[in-house]
């Protein structure tokens, strides 16, 4: 029987809150994504004109690892007052930030007309940016993981996790779009900033249906709670981040090695396979962004599938499936790729992002079900965007440096592999979490431990 902070809310509540969330995300993840393509593509040319082709594409990627530098602190900051304040107040505010600073690179003057401090001002921006995102996600998934019945948390959860592909469907599609219908030279010259400048248009969307959504009633019960104890005790609560360090230490690690393969794979399925296919096999930036753009929707639909089979057979199982296809796929996806051929392209990106998806899909519901109420948003946040320094950030970086030195694609794929090892041990080491009542999680391992031998056999299975 649900407790009352848990019940189902009605159909209609339930999908306007998954809308808020999913629109907010896939803006958020646009304007994410939407840098990283155009830093494979222009960036190089435009911000760093005096370099070698492929030099000039690191320095760009190196820019774009900046962004991941900013989460952990993004994750801090928005997880330490999501915790205090709520869930909504802080989406709407890192919405606002980063399409404030999408916006802002669109009117940005290049390096031909103010020198270097043109590479100065977008690396500034793109820390904005990372900020923001170290604080959406969180806020994103626990908006939905606590106004969500358990029973279909994993499925529910999911849909603010495809405003990533999303995003990069929207991001590629308008750059395909664009570079489809211009000549090089005046996408170069001026129509890179159009994806930018549509920003603007896409964070009033958000804004307006993200202000219409209530604050989790989670969150409002533990706050109750905690304003109950405070006056009876007279103390004060710990601050988030301090319990969460204390409290939930082992989830924190696992959900940091969860995030290697997935974070890694992505970025280079995703980003770092337009620098490969243009540069090693000599494809068309057209026929690579197409490539992408396809795989990027099939993405988008089997994530939410991957969330309702993790209802079923749990989190653990689909996750491993994510991370062992990965590593399995490494070799053939470059294979493919070498062939030349558009069809065995596409083949390639489509099946990673398949198994990325048995990762991403789940690890919404998962992360949330790992942390109590009160240091919830800090602990997602926290062990979702501090491994992204150490996986994502780098991964197009290390990828291009080891393309550069060593002329093929063995060590990258031998990267990505040793990145699943990681998480599949992560996984292994972790409990299984989908029979957890969000409302009724202690601080503490010890708790969780117990909590989970007091599961049904199947739910603890794997």
């Amino acid at each position: 029987m649900s407790s009352p902070a848990t019940a189902p809310p009605a159909p209609n509540n339930l999908k306007r809150i998954v809308a808020a969330s999913l629109v907010g995300t896939t803006v958020e993840w646009y304007d994410f994504f939407l840098y990283g393509s155009a830093a494979a593509l222009v960036f190089n040319k435009l911000f760093f004109p005096d370099s070698d082709p492929l030099v000039g594409t690191l320095l760009s990627f190196l820019t774009y690892a900046v962004g991941f530098a900013a989460r952990p602190l993004g994750a801090l900051v928005f997880g330490h007052y999501g915790d205090r304040l709520g869930r909504k107040k802080l989406l709407v505010l890192s919405l606002l930030m980063m399409g404030g600073a999408t916006f802002a690179i669109g009117l940005l003057p290049t390096h031909a007309t103010i020198g270097s401090a043109a590479p100065v001002l977008l690396t500034v921006l793109r820390l904005v940016q990372g900020f923001a995102l170290g604080g959406e996600w969180g806020g994103a998934v626990l908006l939905v993981s606590e106004h969500g019945d358990a029973k279909r948390r994993g499925f529910w959860a999911s849909w603010p996790q495809t405003g990533a592909p999303a995003g990069q469907l929207l991001a590629t599609g308008v750059l395909s779009a664009l570079t489809a219908l211009m000549s090089d030279s005046a996408f170069e010259a001026w129509g890179w900033r159009i994806p930018f400048l549509l920003s603007g248009v896409l964070v009033i969307l958000g804004l307006w249906i993200r202000l219409s959504v209530d604050e989790s009633p989670v969150f409002k019960a533990a706050l109750a709670q905690a304003e109950q104890r405070k006056a009876a005790e007279a103390t004060a609560d710990k601050m988030p981040l301090v319990a969460v360090l204390r409290d939930h230490w082992r989830d924190v690690l696992i959900a940091m090695g969860a995030r290697m393969a997935e974070n890694i794979s992505y970025y280079v399925i995703t980003a770092f396979i337009l620098v490969y296919a243009t540069t090693a096999v000599e494809l068309s930036k057209q026929t690579a962004l197409n490539a992408v753009l396809i795989a990027s929707a099939v993405h988008f639909a089997v994530i939410p599938l991957w969330g309702a089979l993790s209802d079923r057979i749990g989190r653990r199982p689909v996750y491993l499936i994510g991370a062992i296809g990965v590593a399995v796929w490494m070799f053939p996806f470059f294979a493919l790729i070498d062939t030349g051929s558009f069809g065995s392209l596409l083949l390639a990106v489509t099946i990673g992002l398949v198994f990325h998806g048995a990762m991403y899909a789940p690890q919404a519901a998962f992360f949330a079900e790992m942390f109590a109420t009160r240091m919830r948003y800090s602990g997602a946040s926290i062990g979702a965007q501090f491994s992204s320094v150490a996986a994502g950030a780098p991964a197009p970086l290390i990828a291009t440096a080891l393309l550069a030195d060593f002329d093929s694609s063995t060590p990258i794929s031998l990267y990505v592999i040793a990145a699943a090892l990681l998480t599949v041990l992560a996984i292994v080491c972790a409990k299984e979490t989908r029979s957890r009542d969000l409302a009724d999680i202690e601080p503490g391992t010890d708790r969780q431990a117990a909590e989970s031998a007091a599961l049904p056999a199947d739910a603890r299975s794997v």
